[in-house]
């Protein structure tokens, strides 16, 4: 069952069109990365569905509760649609200790103090925060500090859980293992992540499905290994690779493989919808190994 369902979505600021027609859909115990370059709309996207934008067209569904409609005048508040959301910079408060920014959801919305308690003290232990349940943002490291943004979205159970770019501010060594134990606890729980990130490393390792951006629109979307191994167009192959681009001329093509040619080579490789005999700009997506012909003819 979708847990989230988003169809022909539109936005833009003034005359700058910013989302043009994105559509998709998160399942339950899935983790699907919004992917691309800055100025795709890939946080823009994010905030629409956590309803800090407002789309000119189309339509939002939760589960089975329709959050936004563009034709039918429906646009359920943010804090309506019961999603979590760890922001890019954690925004925790700094005078609250670490059980008091957990909690602090529960209470605006009027949930029974024993309850609070209980619930807090299961998200922390679940993010092995226990210990730390008294301290202040400022007395924590920034992966601690990372895991109470990620617990306080956690803690009222929400049936999507939002992440925009939640490991950019963490170092190196230390984003790599927060990325194993983050994907862990999202299967763990069964929960359903949408997350943003311009990291293709860390999309390909966290994600179930990738959707990448180009302009407002869906490029592509698959599991990592379709997008990694069979990009459907030249700029997927150049987001999502590295040095794996060859310039060369189509001079055969048969059976959908294409001949390329160029100084000194030849190889097939699977041909594309674009590609036509003769031609420089079409695009091939070549196999690993790929077949070369040596020395060429």
């Amino acid at each position: 069952m979708a847990e989230l369902t988003v169809e022909n979505l539109h936005l833009k600021y003034g005359d700058n069109p910013i989302l043009k027609g994105v559509a998709l859909t998160l399942n339950r115990g899935e983790v699907v990365s919004l992917l691309g370059p800055s100025g795709s709309g890939k946080t823009t996207l994010l905030r629409a569905v956590a309803g800090l934008e407002v789309p000119h067209e189309g339509s939002i569904k939760i589960a089975d509760k329709v959050v936004f409609n563009g034709a039918n005048g429906i646009d359920t508040p943010a804090e309506g649609r019961n999603l979590g959301l760890v922001f890019q910079s954690y925004a925790l408060w700094p005078h609250k200790t670490v059980y008091d920014n957990v909690a602090y959801g529960l209470k605006l919305r009027k949930i029974a103090g024993s309850d609070v308690k209980k619930r807090v003290n299961d998200a922390l232990a679940q993010l092995s925060l226990d210990h730390l349940a008294e301290r202040f943002p400022h007395q924590l490291s920034g992966g601690q500090q990372q895991r109470v943004a990620l617990a306080r979205a956690l803690v009222y159970n929400p049936p999507v859980i939002l992440l925009d770019e939640p490991l950019s501010n963490l170092d190196a060594k230390l984003r790599e293992e927060a990325r194993a134990w983050l994907r862990e606890l999202i299967v763990r729980m069964q929960l359903s992540a949408l997350c943003v990130t311009h990291d293709q490393g860390e999309a390909l390792a966290m994600s179930d499905r990738i959707l990448l951006l180009n302009g407002g629109k869906i490029e592509q979307q698959g599991t990592p290994q379709q997008m990694y191994s069979n990009p459907e167009s030249l700029f997927t192959a150049d987001f999502m690779g590295s040095n794996n681009r060859l310039t060369g001329r189509i001079v055969e093509i048969s059976n959908g493989s294409a001949l390329l040619e160029g100084t000194g080579w030849k190889l097939w490789g699977a041909a594309k919808s674009s590609a036509k005999s003769g031609s420089l700009n079409a695009f091939a997506s070549l196999q690993v190994p790929a077949t070369i012909i040596w020395p060429p003819t």
